[in-house]
């Protein structure tokens, strides 16, 4: 499958990414070869063949949270350690803050 340079702009637009007229020529011949090897993988007669998530036999451990209560005494002690607090909340940085 061959990729035009508009083409991939239009991908790079939405992976908002700028890209010079040199680098959407090198981006179009790389992703067609790429592209050309999965038509090569999609002729591979796959009927009959088990999907494989992993071949390690790991299993994620997973446990159940639970909520542990604490006397106020304690609760107390870990809210004055911490540097920023609103009443009894713990204030920390936002993390999906707009950087705009």
């Amino acid at each position: 499958m061959k990729l035009t340079p508009q083409e991939v702009e239009d991908i790079a637009k939405l992976a908002r990414l700028e890209l010079s007229v040199k680098e959407k020529k090198m981006y179009a011949e790389q992703l067609s070869v790429v592209l050309d090897y999965v038509e090569i993988l999609n002729e591979v007669d796959t009927d009959g063949v088990e999907e494989t998530c992993q071949v390690t036999g790991l299993e994620d451990v997973v446990r159940e949270d639970k909520i542990i209560e604490c006397d106020e005494e304690t609760k107390k002690k870990i809210i004055d350690q911490f540097p920023e607090k609103m009443g009894k909340l713990l204030k920390v940085k936002a993390i999906f803050a707009d950087e705009k």
